[in-house]
């Protein structure tokens, strides 16, 4: 297999299952518990992949990706041609959404033999699918039709699962330095993520209002979960690292109204993703599903303030510079040049 087509590979799944996710969350938005479904969504498409990790981990003749394709089958059964309560095909897609991600995670780390560029490419794909599973709400009519790329990515899961089941290619991230003990590193990357998962919806943008502006948008996110780990790769990942987190500050603070500036902090910042994986990947060098597990849960508590809180914007912009500031100190005491 070519050095980034797994990634590529992986890229178009994540897409998938985005689409999929999203165009289900999105129809049912005019529903009696809108209030509700973000959340519940957030909570068990995220937070389950560290236990499905650790057992992907340790069990890796399972196909965490044919389990995932066959929940969503089963989701969206019930969605399309059943009256059952929403939650029943929201919880079962949601694990569907995880097992897919824990799938792709593991098998882009295990090929990726020490670099992030795949695994980057493989999580970009997601920023993608959620712009597309948003508008096709409105421009779908046959949603049946979302079965035939479902169905496309089962022989891809296969194939990637049986091409990467023997490599041990996560053994040879090693991002942090000797002298920094491995729990603290990961309780450093930990916090970025939360840190980062609660700026990805807490960056003032009042300038995102068309359907073009929301493509860009979610597009910038995007390009930049990928460019981090390519980046990283060829620049090295503490420079990276310091140009993604301070580098975005102006951007993120006068963008609000202005779109170009606004959009570079978002892919700027976006380029922490795959840093913060990289440095648990680094202390849990044989636990690759629960390195990834680990960050997702991460997003999860960094999104949840949102559900409750509506900062004004000076906050906001006082806390991209303070928490920015922090991410960017503490990826300089842990990374290696």
């Amino acid at each position: 297999m070519s050095k980034n087509r797994i990634g590529i590979i992986y890229f178009y799944v994540h897409y998938v299952v985005e689409v999929l996710s999203f165009f289900f969350l999105y129809s049912n938005y005019k529903s009696s518990y809108v209030w509700l479904i973000p959340l519940v969504y957030d909570s068990f498409a995220f937070v389950p992949q560290s236990l499905i990790g650790y057992v992907s981990d340790k069990y890796k003749k399972i196909n965490m990706g044919l389990i995932g394709i066959a929940l969503f089958f089963i989701g969206y059964l019930f969605f399309l041609y059943t009256k059952v309560n929403i939650f029943v095909p929201l919880l079962i897609i949601c694990l569907g959404n995880a097992f897919l991600h824990v799938d792709g995670a593991e098998n882009t780390i295990r090929f990726g033999n020490g670099k992030l560029s795949n695994v980057a490419i493989f999580v970009a794909g997601g920023s993608f699918g959620v712009l597309s599973g948003r508008l096709l709400v409105n421009n779908l009519n046959t949603p049946e039709v979302l079965f035939l790329p479902l169905i496309s990515l089962i022989p891809l899961v296969i194939m990637c699962n049986d091409e990467t089941r023997d490599l041990k290619g996560y053994k040879k991230y090693d991002y942090v330095k000797e002298s920094v003990n491995g729990l603290v590193a990961i309780l450093i990357a930990f916090l970025i993520v939360i840190i980062r998962g609660y700026m990805g919806y807490g960056i003032p943008t009042s300038w995102n209002k068309t359907t073009f502006e929301m493509i860009l948008l979610f597009s910038s996110m995007g390009i930049g979960k990928a460019l981090g780990g390519i980046l990283s790769d060829k620049y090295g990942i503490k420079r990276i690292a310091l140009i993604s987190t301070l580098g975005s500050i102006p951007f993120l603070c006068f963008g609000d109204k202005i779109m170009l500036i606004s959009l570079l902090g978002i892919c700027s910042f976006s380029m922490t993703m795959s840093i913060t994986l990289g440095i648990i990947l680094s202390v849990l060098k044989n636990k690759p599903g629960l390195s990834f597990g680990i960050t997702t849960i991460g997003l999860f508590l960094g999104t949840l303030p949102i559900f409750f809180i509506k900062l004004s914007f000076i906050y906001n912009v006082i806390m991209i510079i303070v928490f920015s500031s922090i991410c960017a100190y503490l990826l300089t005491r842990i990374l290696k040049e």
